[in-house]
Protein backbone atom coordinates (compact mmCIF):
# COMPACT_ATOMS: atom_id res chain seq x y z
CA UNK A 1 0.00 0.00 0.00
CA UNK A 2 1.75 3.01 -1.35
CA UNK A 3 1.76 5.77 1.49
CA UNK A 4 2.33 9.76 1.36
CA UNK A 5 5.28 9.32 3.02
CA UNK A 6 6.23 6.70 -0.08
CA UNK A 7 5.09 9.20 -2.85
CA UNK A 8 7.83 11.85 -1.58
CA UNK A 9 10.64 8.89 -0.86
CA UNK A 10 11.49 10.03 2.93
CA UNK A 11 10.30 7.75 6.14
CA UNK A 12 7.52 7.99 8.23
CA UNK A 13 9.87 9.70 10.81
CA UNK A 14 11.17 12.31 8.39
CA UNK A 15 11.70 15.67 9.69
CA UNK A 16 9.94 19.00 8.17
CA UNK A 17 13.06 19.67 6.73
CA UNK A 18 12.97 16.39 5.42
CA UNK A 19 10.08 16.25 3.68
CA UNK A 20 10.64 19.95 2.37
CA UNK A 21 13.89 19.04 0.50
CA UNK A 22 12.31 15.57 -0.79
CA UNK A 23 9.34 17.20 -2.00
CA UNK A 24 11.92 20.10 -3.81
CA UNK A 25 13.56 16.93 -5.45
CA UNK A 26 10.15 15.07 -6.75
CA UNK A 27 8.46 18.13 -7.84
CA UNK A 28 11.47 18.87 -10.11
CA UNK A 29 11.93 15.64 -11.33
CA UNK A 30 8.37 15.15 -12.23
CA UNK A 31 7.14 18.96 -13.24
CA UNK A 32 5.37 18.54 -16.59
CA UNK A 33 7.62 21.08 -18.28
CA UNK A 34 10.44 18.63 -17.55
CA UNK A 35 9.04 16.10 -18.95
CA UNK A 36 8.13 16.49 -22.65
CA UNK A 37 6.29 13.54 -24.54
CA UNK A 38 5.26 12.57 -20.71
CA UNK A 39 2.93 15.15 -19.86
CA UNK A 40 -0.07 13.05 -18.69
CA UNK A 41 2.09 10.72 -16.51
CA UNK A 42 3.76 14.22 -15.23
CA UNK A 43 0.80 15.83 -14.42
CA UNK A 44 -0.74 12.92 -12.41
CA UNK A 45 2.24 12.28 -10.27
CA UNK A 46 3.05 16.07 -9.87
CA UNK A 47 -0.14 16.34 -8.56
CA UNK A 48 -0.11 13.43 -6.30
CA UNK A 49 3.26 14.80 -4.60
CA UNK A 50 1.61 18.35 -4.25
CA UNK A 51 -1.01 16.99 -2.51
CA UNK A 52 1.37 14.44 -0.49
CA UNK A 53 3.15 17.62 0.61
CA UNK A 54 0.01 19.71 1.55
CA UNK A 55 -0.77 16.73 3.94
CA UNK A 56 2.69 15.71 5.64
CA UNK A 57 4.14 19.50 5.85
CA UNK A 58 1.02 20.51 8.18
CA UNK A 59 1.44 19.07 11.56
CA UNK A 60 -2.09 18.59 12.30
CA UNK A 61 -2.95 16.74 8.97
CA UNK A 62 0.50 14.94 9.19
CA UNK A 63 -0.93 13.68 12.64
CA UNK A 64 -5.03 12.84 11.33
CA UNK A 65 -3.20 11.42 8.37
CA UNK A 66 -1.20 8.90 10.62
CA UNK A 67 -3.92 8.39 13.10
CA UNK A 68 -5.75 7.10 9.93
CA UNK A 69 -3.47 5.56 7.89
CA UNK A 70 -2.36 3.20 11.18
CA UNK A 71 -6.10 2.24 11.92
CA UNK A 72 -6.37 1.45 8.44
CA UNK A 73 -3.19 -0.75 8.10
CA UNK A 74 -4.72 -2.66 11.46
CA UNK A 75 -8.16 -2.94 9.92
CA UNK A 76 -5.92 -4.39 6.54
CA UNK A 77 -3.36 -6.84 8.35
CA UNK A 78 -6.72 -8.24 10.35
CA UNK A 79 -8.44 -8.80 7.33
CA UNK A 80 -5.77 -10.32 5.95
CA UNK A 81 -5.22 -12.86 8.96
CA UNK A 82 -9.27 -13.50 8.97
CA UNK A 83 -8.80 -14.63 5.28
CA UNK A 84 -5.67 -16.71 5.50
CA UNK A 85 -7.67 -18.77 8.52
CA UNK A 86 -10.60 -19.40 5.96
CA UNK A 87 -7.88 -20.61 3.45
CA UNK A 88 -6.41 -23.08 5.46
CA UNK A 89 -9.26 -24.11 7.15
CA UNK A 90 -10.52 -24.68 3.66
CA UNK A 91 -7.20 -26.74 3.41
CA UNK A 92 -7.96 -29.06 5.95
CA UNK A 93 -11.32 -29.87 5.03
CA UNK A 94 -10.16 -30.51 1.30
CA UNK A 95 -7.94 -32.78 2.83
CA UNK A 96 -10.14 -34.67 4.69
CA UNK A 97 -12.21 -34.83 2.23
CA UNK A 98 -10.20 -36.63 0.26
CA UNK A 99 -8.74 -39.03 3.27
CA UNK A 100 -12.52 -40.07 3.43
CA UNK A 101 -12.86 -40.70 -0.41
CA UNK A 102 -9.99 -42.93 -0.75
CA UNK A 103 -10.62 -44.81 2.54
CA UNK A 104 -14.50 -45.56 1.05
CA UNK A 105 -12.81 -46.45 -1.90
CA UNK A 106 -10.33 -48.85 -0.82
CA UNK A 107 -12.96 -50.64 1.05
CA UNK A 108 -14.96 -50.76 -2.19
CA UNK A 109 -12.18 -52.11 -3.75
CA UNK A 110 -11.47 -54.70 -1.21
CA UNK A 111 -15.79 -56.05 -1.10
CA UNK A 112 -15.65 -56.30 -4.99
CA UNK A 113 -12.52 -58.49 -5.06
CA UNK A 114 -13.85 -60.84 -2.07
CA UNK A 115 -16.92 -61.31 -3.84
CA UNK A 116 -15.24 -61.68 -7.40
CA UNK A 117 -12.66 -64.61 -5.40
CA UNK A 118 -15.81 -66.00 -4.69
CA UNK A 119 -16.80 -66.55 -7.85
CA UNK A 120 -19.11 -63.87 -8.22
CA UNK A 121 -19.86 -62.02 -11.69
CA UNK A 122 -19.71 -58.08 -12.50
CA UNK A 123 -23.25 -57.70 -12.20
CA UNK A 124 -23.22 -59.29 -8.86
CA UNK A 125 -20.05 -56.93 -8.06
CA UNK A 126 -21.92 -54.06 -9.11
CA UNK A 127 -25.01 -54.61 -6.92
CA UNK A 128 -23.18 -55.33 -3.76
CA UNK A 129 -21.59 -52.33 -4.15
CA UNK A 130 -24.24 -50.30 -4.76
CA UNK A 131 -26.31 -52.03 -1.48
CA UNK A 132 -23.08 -50.26 0.32
CA UNK A 133 -23.75 -47.33 -0.42
CA UNK A 134 -21.17 -46.84 -3.15
CA UNK A 135 -22.04 -43.62 -5.97
CA UNK A 136 -23.44 -46.13 -9.04
CA UNK A 137 -20.47 -44.51 -11.31
CA UNK A 138 -17.57 -45.58 -9.30
CA UNK A 139 -19.53 -48.98 -8.34
CA UNK A 140 -19.70 -49.72 -12.07
CA UNK A 141 -15.85 -48.34 -12.32
CA UNK A 142 -14.64 -50.76 -9.67
CA UNK A 143 -16.57 -53.54 -10.82
CA UNK A 144 -15.59 -53.27 -14.14
CA UNK A 145 -11.77 -53.48 -13.26
CA UNK A 146 -12.36 -55.96 -10.71
CA UNK A 147 -14.18 -57.89 -13.46
CA UNK A 148 -11.10 -57.23 -16.25
CA UNK A 149 -8.84 -58.52 -13.80
CA UNK A 150 -10.26 -61.74 -12.71
CA UNK A 151 -10.92 -62.51 -16.18
CA UNK A 152 -7.51 -61.84 -17.03
CA UNK A 153 -6.36 -64.06 -13.67
CA UNK A 154 -8.24 -66.99 -15.31
CA UNK A 155 -7.26 -66.84 -18.58
CA UNK A 156 -3.50 -66.76 -17.68
CA UNK A 157 -3.61 -69.60 -15.25
CA UNK A 158 -4.31 -72.55 -18.29
CA UNK A 159 -1.49 -71.45 -20.51
CA UNK A 160 1.05 -70.93 -17.40
CA UNK A 161 -0.46 -74.19 -16.02
CA UNK A 162 -0.08 -76.33 -19.20
CA UNK A 163 2.19 -78.84 -19.16
CA UNK A 164 5.28 -78.29 -21.57
CA UNK A 165 4.57 -81.36 -24.40
CA UNK A 166 8.43 -81.22 -25.89
CA UNK A 167 9.73 -81.72 -22.73
CA UNK A 168 12.00 -84.05 -22.10
CA UNK A 169 11.41 -87.01 -19.90
CA UNK A 170 13.31 -86.95 -16.28
CA UNK A 171 16.36 -88.48 -16.32
CA UNK A 172 16.98 -92.32 -14.88
CA UNK A 173 17.18 -92.10 -11.18
CA UNK A 174 15.03 -88.75 -11.06
CA UNK A 175 12.32 -88.75 -9.02
CA UNK A 176 8.66 -88.87 -10.30
CA UNK A 177 6.48 -86.11 -10.89
CA UNK A 178 4.19 -84.86 -8.51
CA UNK A 179 0.85 -85.24 -10.16
CA UNK A 180 -0.40 -82.53 -7.52
CA UNK A 181 1.64 -80.24 -9.67
CA UNK A 182 0.13 -80.37 -12.86
CA UNK A 183 -3.25 -78.55 -10.94
CA UNK A 184 -1.73 -76.31 -8.76
CA UNK A 185 -2.15 -72.90 -10.59
CA UNK A 186 0.85 -71.27 -10.30
CA UNK A 187 1.14 -67.53 -10.04
CA UNK A 188 2.97 -64.82 -11.53
CA UNK A 189 3.63 -61.69 -9.21
CA UNK A 190 4.83 -59.84 -11.48
CA UNK A 191 2.41 -59.25 -13.90
CA UNK A 192 -0.47 -59.78 -11.76
CA UNK A 193 0.69 -57.04 -9.15
CA UNK A 194 1.44 -54.36 -12.56
CA UNK A 195 -2.17 -55.24 -13.29
CA UNK A 196 -3.13 -54.41 -9.89
CA UNK A 197 -1.17 -51.54 -8.93
CA UNK A 198 -2.50 -49.65 -12.35
CA UNK A 199 -5.96 -50.54 -11.49
CA UNK A 200 -6.14 -49.96 -7.98
CA UNK A 201 -2.71 -48.02 -6.77
CA UNK A 202 -3.11 -45.04 -4.25
CA UNK A 203 -4.29 -41.97 -5.60
CA UNK A 204 -3.28 -38.68 -4.33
Amino acid sequence: MATLYATLGVQSDATLDEIKRAYRRAAMKWHPDRNLGREAEAHEAFQGIRDAYAILSDAGQRQIYDEVFEREMQRWEAEREAQEAQEAQERKAQREDQRVAQEHYEKMVAIAMRFADDGHNREVLFGVLLGRDCDAELAARIADSVWALQESRRASAPAADAPDAEAAPPPAGAAAPNPNEATRPRRHPGAFDSFWHGLFGIRS
